[in-house]
């Protein structure tokens, strides 16, 4: 079982930088791969970037490459998306979540958590 809790979710006008979190617990999180999702008003939730927690091969959506930067601190058990030149087409309600198979695959995405809502302002 895999918890995971994102804070960090708010107003921002277009341009500006928000940085979510996403903080995991639960005996076995080490063994996923760690992605945010996000979904818009009428629209399917898609994923926006994905990373192991070992450091390995990352993903993102070209929607986001070059704005958006996902990264992990081990220590702290957290996963972030750093996300700058926000645009309104990024304002959705963002979802964290856990996979234990490819991360760049968005249908195997086993937990999730509560979504934070990110509004980008123009």
């Amino acid at each position: 079982q895999v918890q995971l809790v994102e804070s960090g979710g708010g107003l921002v006008q277009t341009g500006g930088s928000l940085r979510l979190s996403c903080a995991a617990s639960g005996r076995t999180f080490r063994s996923y791969a760690m992605g945010w999702f996000r979904q818009a008003p009428g629209k399917e939730r898609a994923l926006v970037a994905a990373i192991d927690w070992n450091g390995g091969p990352t993903y993102y959506a070209d929607s986001v490459k070059g704005r958006f930067t996902i990264s992990t601190d081990n220590g702290k058990n957290t996963v972030y998306l750093q996300m700058n030149s926000l645009k309104p087409e990024d304002t959705a309600v963002y979802y964290c979540a856990a996979t234990l198979s490819n991360l760049g695959d968005s249908r195997w995405y086993d937990y999730w958590g509560q979504g934070t809502q990110v509004t980008v302002s123009s």
